[in-house]
């Protein structure tokens, strides 16, 4: 009777048990038991293509199997776990890594910062970094971002649900519009310099600026390069610091390992957590130009800044980028999914669809108010993992694991179609 009961909810335990601040498994209400790759199973044994990569925490998939292997062989060998901020082997090999393989072929030098094991604390230590190295207060952040949910992210995040969720008020802070958020004739930087220029504007000379090159969680929004040029130029001519929050868009999603490299800028502060942890474990780094690094040691800490099985496993997640091959199979498959997003957007009219995005961040945007949802359960339903992201839940979101096979992703939209086909005959009924 006990497994019967089970059987009937799945979930009876994270309802009696969990906080209703819980989300994912509303939209997913299975108890899942093992992944591998760009699978996941729940405790039926039936398999789901996951589209979203856990959040954009799994760039290399579940569980691969050379950080696997690295993570077993560490452990194995009673390596630390814990070190705060000591000097470990883990940590060292780490540091060694992210300087050959990523900074310097890319001419950048930054000093790196474990602020400790989230995204949201390498918001937070960029924010406070940006106040104590030019003295001023105000941090201009842009319409629909998103940089975390602790109090300083959460002011420079634009969702107002979320915002609301402070319950007090957030200060020091000024939403700027990103660009084509007026539309696409308008160009925001115009705006945005008329106020740091104009004496009477109201507006004092900010902190920084801080921006995703890529709104994920806002909605699937990409900055242009030109646009995001024109951003730099600006804090260039007015001494204000330029923060890119890599976070979720960083570490390969959008093709290049750092999302803004197309664009040939260098933000003086690049915050990175999710998939910077290689295996899914939680990282954070904080990248800071060697000129800006005034910290007082201990200044800005936290207990779990030295997890060393992440630093393991971030070290060899560093070898996808020995070469250029996991780039360009991203853009292989970015065009992929944008060819078939615009086919959907053709032959779905009702969707009042927008295609949005860039690698393997894109999505699709629909105009009918709580259709986007109905259509991801509809593909959870048939075997697919697929969030929305938006500030109504708008855009269904297709993020799955860089390293996905070309024929798991065409699966993954095929489910993703026969959900919209499907969604479209009930809205007849």
């Amino acid at each position: 009777m006990k497994a019967i009961a089970e059987a009937r909810t799945p979930l009876s335990v994270f309802d009696q048990m969990e906080s209703e601040v819980r989300s994912y498994c509303r939209s997913f209400p299975v108890v899942f038991t093992r992944a591998s790759g760009h699978t996941i199973w729940d405790r039926s044994g039936k398999a789901y293509i996951d589209f979203f990569a856990g959040a954009g925490a799994l760039n290399y998939g579940h569980n691969d199997p050379a950080i696997k292997r690295k993570l077993i062989d560490y452990l194995a060998k009673d390596g630390l776990t814990h070190s705060l901020d000591m000097a470990t082997e883990a940590k060292e090999a780490l540091l060694k890594a992210f300087e050959e393989k990523i900074l310097k072929p890319r001419g950048l030098s930054y000093k790196v910062m474990f602020p400790g094991p989230t995204g949201t604390n390498s918001v937070e230590a960029a924010l406070k970094l940006a106040r104590k190295a030019t003295g001023r207060e105000t941090v201009m952040s842009f319409t629909n971002g998103f940089h975390g949910m602790t109090i300083g992210s959460l002011s420079v995040t634009g969702n107002r649900m979320k915002r609301r969720g402070a319950g007090m008020p957030l200060t020091h802070t000024l939403a700027l519009p990103y660009d084509q958020y007026m539309g696409s004739e308008l160009d925001t930087t115009l705006y945005i310099e008329r106020l740091l220029e104009d004496d009477g504007s109201g507006v004092s000379l900010p902190a920084a600026m801080i921006l995703e090159t890529v709104q994920g969680e806002g909605g699937i929004h990409v900055a242009s390069i030109p646009w995001l040029q024109k951003i730099e130029g600006i804090c260039r001519k007015h001494d204000i610091l330029l923060i890119v929050d890599d976070v979720q868009m960083g570490c390969g999603r959008t093709g290049t390992f750092f999302s803004f490299e197309e664009a040939g800028i260098q933000p003086d502060i690049v915050c990175l957590s999710k998939s910077i942890g290689g295996y899914g474990l939680p990282l954070a780094l904080t990248l800071i130009k060697p000129e800006l690094d005034l910290w007082l040691p201990g200044e800005h800490n936290g207990t779990f800044r030295g997890n060393n099985l992440a630093f393991v496993a971030a070290t060899e997640s560093l070898r996808y980028w020995e070469n250029d091959q996991l780039c360009r199979t991203v853009l292989e498959k970015g065009s992929i999914v944008r060819t078939r997003l615009e086919k959907l957007q053709r032959e779905y009219p009702y969707l009042q669809g927008k295609v949005r995005g860039r690698g393997l961040m894109q999505g699709l945007a629909v105009g009918v108010d709580g259709l986007a949802e109905k259509i991801c359960a509809e593909a959870f339903e048939r075997g697919l993992i697929l969030e929305t992201s938006g500030p109504k839940s708008e855009v269904m979101k297709v993020m799955p694991p860089l390293t996905i096979t070309e024929e798991a992703l065409l699966a993954g939209l095929d489910i993703l179609e026969a959900s919209i086909k499907a969604c479209k005959e009930e809205e007849k009924q």
